[in-house]
């Protein structure tokens, strides 16, 4: 998976089942393939996919394991009833190009992308489908009506996923990650979802415990 964006975490290789010796063809294949798009990546090893050959295999191959990231998911029959929200948070939805120049200037900076890949963020970002049919619907969060948070949910089959929470440096400890969390997470219960999950920053963890998700296993995360 890529981007185009020239930042490892939002290019993806990951196997679905753990790795053998027949495997290291494919993955210096891989590895070519992100060289030649001149693309950092990152490999994540799921725990079905993971084992001891795996992680030798990707180790021997070049990569090195720099983080166990926690994976987590939410009952939303239980967790969106006794939701309280702030007066001065408001959320709404992106439904025109406007406010996805809005989305991805925030997340941008909230992410704190470096800017040599300011373009190519606005590229990706400029691709994403905003019809009612789509499978992500994307979010703002605005303390006292300015935008400062966002967050994208991806639904696909029976699965729903949170993605691209971010909050300006300068708005964080608002509690306006919590609620663009939480908007992500109504949408999902609306659109007739029973179970979402995410992947949780260490900085995220305690906000997305606070909004009723568990920790149920951990990925790992190779680079080169």
């Amino acid at each position: 998976m890529h981007t185009g964006v020239a930042i490892s975490d939002i290019n993806w290789a990951w196997n679905e089942k753990p790795l053998t010796k027949d495997d290291t063809q494919s993955i210096n294949q891989i590895k070519e393939y992100y060289k030649n798009l001149n693309l950092r990546s990152w490999w994540w090893v799921y725990p079905r996919g993971q084992s001891p050959e795996t992680a030798k295999l990707l180790q021997d191959n070049g990569l090195r394991l720099i983080a166990k990231v926690p994976c987590m998911a939410a009952d939303l029959s239980n967790v969106l009833s006794e939701i309280t929200f702030s007066e001065n948070i408001s959320v709404k939805e992106v439904k025109d190009k406007s406010d996805l120049f809005l989305w991805e200037d925030i997340s941008f900076h909230g992410f704190e992308m470096p800017p040599r890949t300011r373009e190519q963020f606005v590229n990706f970002v400029s691709s994403f489908n905003l019809d009612t049919q789509s499978p992500q619907r994307l979010f703002l969060a605005c303390l006292d009506g300015k935008p400062v948070a966002t967050s994208l949910l991806f639904t696909h089959n029976n699965s729903a996923g949170i993605y691209y929470v971010a909050t300006l440096p300068e708005y964080r400890n608002k509690g306006c990650g919590l609620r663009i969390t939480q908007a992500a997470m109504q949408a999902a219960m609306q659109a007739g979802f029973q179970d979402i999950i995410l992947q949780a920053t260490p900085s995220g963890v305690k906000v997305y415990t606070r909004t009723g998700f568990r920790e149920y296993c951990r990925a790992e995360i190779y680079k080169l």
